[in-house]
């Protein structure tokens, strides 16, 4: 008390009580880690600095809480406020012990910090509390747990006491101002770190190692992190009911329908070729119907035009889900992200994720964004789950900041391209763009080569726009496109470099006669993108019209490159023939709550909310005719809709790096 003689007593008495809590929270810190660590693994600095912001966020939480109460009724001047105080303290202190006894108990039994989950054991109540009461030694818990409390009480009321006795004069004026600095000190606590995004649990994961990143993480924090995911999971029995229709599909050799065994490994003869260097560039709302590959009058993208001519094209690409973090997360893991309320990057459960990425041997692997990877916690995606992944963001250019998406999609590339330029050994990157999104940002840098048009409203809707403003920013991102290809092909990587160019999603919209009606009517322009595999110098030109996806991408880059891989997911090598007879694209669409498939023909889609089913075609605006051929197409479509769905689920939370 000593340390802070110069400070109201309500302050005081509460910084008290935080450090009190923040020391238990340590102790148990250590516990956790000396208890449960892997052997041999070291102590780390970094998991337990790491560990204190967490627990500040929770202690500073309550702290403001409890100045808020207590700056109404001020336990000083009543002996009911003062019993109020004691109460309350107890019950929090209370659920500090049912918080971590559970968390204790709860990883020794899953190996995961306390997860919003166990509400699902209430279900069974019942069998839960005698599992437990036949595991676990609860009488001896609940003994400790009345003796902590005792403790806590007793430690409580002699500090409030101490307080009580003291007499300190402060003028109004000092003691408002004392406690606007209290107060904003608390907040800043609360958000966890100087940036645009708050601390968040994913923040653990660039720990770069599973068991610190669980160390460093709270109960509190990691059940409030998965609360939106405690109804996540999936149906075992109808896994088990898809999965020969899967192992079917993706022609699966050593079939287990008791393991549910995915994998197909890609193993390299020999490993005497050059490794080609692979660049994927993630393209913000890259729509289809909106773009000059399919013909749309206003030719908002005439140099990735001339791109699609010399590279290999695929017209029929569409992204699992709508969204960008769904995007990102079908790319880097070829799981469509089939997560109902929020995305499987926000799912602490399904953090830890087998990539292909991480499987390219020998390679430097590269992650390029212009804003901040801890937007919807793809950074612990990323760094959990890549070795040796070197992310660029926006600190890490020189560039300056032009919005909330930090700096322009140009300096970028041209950012990236640079250290890309500067690479001795085969490297796999990701350039995820973010300009072609509201609010549609143009640099004034570039608008001397960059000219903005414009058109009547009329002409921009009849082909797809919005505005200008939508339709000069998609005008944009070619002009990137174009400056990023000029720069690089400069640099001696550019010859033996397979570049990627994929929407991250589509956008709804009205695509008049560009499309049949089935897309703009059944909402999949949303998820209709282009796909351009682009190497001039190590690939044939060709223009695809079967139907493929984003969780494509990484297969067939890692069979291009000449990788030994295993793919353990639902992404397929698109240049492997044999295998892309039949090819379907599944979709989940979050916002209609639709799942569906398209064929070459057809598209087969089911209201998760109704179960009404429409079967439409893709090619033409006609009715599709009932007879022998299409009741088999659409009994087909239906069972394997159902199987990638069900899969999916299984396989967000499943598909473990080994």
């Amino acid at each position: 008390m000593r340390l802070l003689p110069k400070l109201p007593k309500i302050i005081r008495f509460i910084l008290s009580v935080m450090a009190t809590l923040l020391l238990c929270m340590t102790l148990y810190r250590l516990f956790f880690f000396y208890h449960y660590r892997p052997q041999n693994k070291a102590f780390s600095g970094s998991m337990m600095l790491l560990g204190l912001r967490y627990d500040a966020r929770v202690v500073s939480v309550i702290g403001l809480v409890l100045y808020i109460i207590f700056s109404i009724i001020n336990p000083f001047k009543t002996k009911a406020a003062q019993r109020f105080l004691y109460l309350l303290l107890v019950f929090i202190f209370l659920l500090f012990l049912i918080a971590y006894g559970s968390d204790f108990y709860y990883y020794d039994y899953l190996k995961q910090r306390l997860s919003a989950a166990i509400l699902s054991f209430a279900q069974d109540a019942a069998i839960s509390a005698s599992m437990m009461w036949q595991t676990y030694p609860l009488l001896k818990i609940s003994i400790a747990l009345i003796i902590l409390l005792a403790l806590f009480t007793w430690l409580i009321k002699r500090l409030f006491k101490n307080l009580e006795e003291q007499n300190l004069v402060l003028s109004k004026k000092k003691r408002i101002s004392i406690s606007i600095v209290f107060v904003v000190l608390l907040c800043i606590s609360i958000f966890g770190k100087i940036g645009q995004y708050p601390l968040r649990w994913s923040d653990a994961f660039t720990l770069s190692d599973d068991f610190k990143a669980n160390a460093a993480l709270n109960p509190f924090q990691s059940f409030a992190s998965s609360f939106g995911f405690k109804n996540s999971g999936y149906d075992l029995k109808k896994v088990k009911e898809a999965y020969p229709i899967m192992a079917d599909y993706f022609g699966i050799q050593n079939k287990n329908a008791e393991t549910l065994n995915l994998s197909r490994v890609n193993m390299v003869a020999t490993d005497t070729a050059q490794k080609a260097n692979v660049v994927i560039v993630i393209c913000e709302s890259f729509s289809a119907y909106k773009s000059s590959m399919f013909g749309n009058k206003l030719n908002p993208t005439p140099y990735f035009n001339e791109m699609c001519n010399k590279g290999v094209f695929f017209e029929r690409c569409f992204t699992p889900g709508f969204g960008t973090a769904r995007g990102v997360w079908a790319t880097l893991t070829g799981i469509p992200d089939v997560e109902d309320n929020k995305t499987a990057s926000r799912n602490p459960a399904a953090v830890n994720q087998h990539t292909i990425m991480n499987e390219f041997a020998g390679y430097d692997k590269y992650y390029f964004l212009g804003g901040s990877t801890t937007w919807a916690n793809i950074r612990g995606l990323l760094t959990n789950n890549i070795a040796g992944l070197k992310i660029y963001e926006e600190e890490n250019f020189k560039a300056a900041k032009v919005d909330v998406w930090g700096i322009s999609d140009k300096n970028l590339f041209l950012e990236a391209n640079k250290v890309l330029a500067a690479q001795t050994k085969p490297f796999v990157s990701i350039i995820q763009t973010a300009d072609n999104h509201r609010p549609y940002t143009i640099p004034n840098e570039d608008l001397s080569e960059f000219k903005k048009r414009s058109y009547p409203d009329d002409t921009l809707h009849k082909y797809g726009f919005d505005d200008n403003g939508q339709y000069n920013a998609f005008r944009y991102t070619d002009f990137c496109f174009q400056k990023f290809m000029e720069a690089a092909k400069k640099e001696k990587y550019y010859d033996n470099t397979i570049f990627v160019f994929v929407g991250d999603h589509g956008l709804r919209g009205n695509a008049g006669d560009m499309f049949p009606q089935s897309f703009t009517k059944q909402g999949i322009l949303a998820e209709h993108v282009p796909l351009l595999f682009y190497a001039p110098k190590l690939l044939q030109a060709k223009r695809i019209k079967e139907p493929t996806s984003q969780m494509d991408i990484f297969p067939s880059v890692a069979f291009l490159t000449h990788q030994n891989f295993t793919n353990t997911t639902l992404g397929s090598n698109l240049f492997d023939s044999i295998a892309n007879k039949n090819r379907f694209a599944f979709i989940a669409d979050p916002d209609l709550r639709t799942i569906g498939l398209v064929s070459n023909e057809f598209y087969w889609v089911r209201n998760l909310n109704t179960n009404v089913v429409d079967f439409v075609s893709v090619t033409n605006n006609e009715t599709v005719i009932k007879n022998n051929r299409t009741d088999s197409v659409k009994n087909v479509m239906a069972t394997t809709t159902e199987a990638f769905y069900h899969t999916a689920k299984y396989l967000l939370l499943n598909n473990k790096k080994k």
